[in-house]
């Protein structure tokens, strides 16, 4: 039996994203004196998924009652807006409208009516004239208006968050990729690959786009992989056409919200993201092509259901990526004033989709556990505005691993 001076920390977090970050920040805050290592590939924190997405806090509108995902967005979004606030990290509740330009959408809306109402959303229908009021230039012949949906910087939210990982005794290391993992009956031994072995009774995985790689790591088959999709986005040159976040009706065969507008913290309005196979798994341009992974891609059955199943959807957003005539005809449905000249390229970023075998797109939060080891499989859009409360429920996981959770995790707060 090896005795608690033996190990290096008592969970090791791999991913300095901002799931990673909140689980560590929850496990200091939720059992004090637990050791706690944070190992990052890249040289700061946040620079994959969370540094590069829309910056949106989310309402919890779209997902349904009982998932995971409408239960940590709508608890994680007033939760945000506070830690930011607390903090004084750049932020603003803007509220949304979601807008119907077809008439073959209006149930849809409606129904989006009926979940808001079920969530306890500020849910407001609009009709053309109304929605005028809010955004002069946008068209449609309905809408609804959500009024908690918000924007603020995420990377500064996981630098905070790792700030307060440190101030608490929590070590990160950025530059430390991890590339073997030995699992004993005592916890894991990890090394990453400047030759550093970090020994832990638990390990938590929140890799992100590499998640499933550190699961097979470990020694786990975590039954699905991860198929990445590129978000192009652009910046919009007369950012006065549009004065907060709006967004068209989804199409529910998708995890993926389509084409919207949104107004950042800081004024600016982008417009996107169109979706894309990728083909590396930080494939953040049409260049970046990493051989291992795309067949790592194109090996996994999943890929070729959804190939199958999807291709139309997939061949008009391939269509958008390299027309941007066509990427502008789909944004002037909602805001006709915008033409080619007005949409300037912005960097994208890589949605880390998980995919099982039979094709499903994986569409609420997988957290996996296994001797050990607990493993985030999915973190979609809401991850964002939900950090605080998953990585409150992935640390509480970690600590029943350890053997040192309580029956209850207390619900945490910004510190003051």
């Amino acid at each position: 039996m090896m005795t608690h001076a033996a190990y290096d920390c008592d969970v090791l977090v791999i991913g300095g994203g901002i799931v990673g970050l909140s689980t560590a920040y929850a496990l200091t805050r939720s059992a004090p004196g637990t050791r706690v290592t944070v190992l990052e590939k890249e040289h700061g924190p946040a620079r994959h998924q969370t540094g590069r997405n829309s910056g949106v806090i989310h309402s919890g509108i779209y997902y349904p009652p009982g998932s995971l995902k409408a239960r940590y967005a709508l608890t994680g979004g007033a939760e945000m807006v506070d830690f930011c606030r607390e903090h004084a990290i750049p932020h603003a509740v803007t509220g949304k409208l979601i807008v119907a330009t077809d008439r073959a959408e209006l149930p849809r809306l409606h129904a989006l009516v009926q979940r808001g109402r079920q969530h306890g959303l500020p849910v407001r229908e609009l009709g053309p004239a109304q929605i005028a009021e809010y955004e002069p230039k946008v068209r449609g012949l309905a809408a609804i208006r959500v009024g908690t949906t918000g924007v603020c910087d995420y990377r500064a939210v996981a630098g905070h968050l790792a700030d307060e990982v440190r101030g608490a005794g929590g070590v990160i290391r950025f530059g430390a990729e991890v590339t073997a993992i030995d699992r004993r009956p005592w916890g894991v031994a990890v090394r990453t690959a400047d030759g550093l072995v970090v020994r832990a009774r638990v390990l938590v995985n929140c890799a992100g786009l590499h998640c499933d790689r550190v699961a097979r790591l470990a020694g786990d088959e975590p039954g699905m992989r991860i198929v990445p999709f590129r978000g192009e986005y652009y910046e919009l040159a007369r950012p006065e056409l549009v004065r907060g976040l709006v967004y068209p009706v989804p199409d529910p065969a998708f995890p993926f919200l389509g084409v919207h507008l949104t107004r950042g913290f800081d004024g600016s309005v982008h417009v996107g993201p169109n979706a894309v196979p990728a083909t590396a798994r930080e494939g953040y341009d049409r260049q970046a092509v990493r051989p291992r992974e795309l067949l790592s891609t194109l090996s996994w059955p999943g890929s070729w259901h959804i190939a199958r199943k999807h291709w139309r959807y997939g061949a008009g957003e391939v269509h958008r990526s390299l027309s941007k005539r066509a990427f502008t005809e789909a944004v002037r449905r909602l805001l006709p004033d915008v033409t080619e000249d007005d949409l300037r390229p912005s960097p994208a970023g890589v949605r880390a989709q998980a995919v099982l075998r039979d094709g499903t797109l994986v569409d609420d939060f997988l957290i996996r556990e296994a001797p050990h080891t607990v493993h985030v499989l999915n973190a979609p859009s809401p991850a964002a505005t939900a950090a605080l409360p998953i990585g409150r429920e992935v640390a509480h996981r970690a600590l029943r691993r350890a053997g040192t959770a309580t029956e209850r995790t207390p619900r945490l707060r910004a510190a003051p």
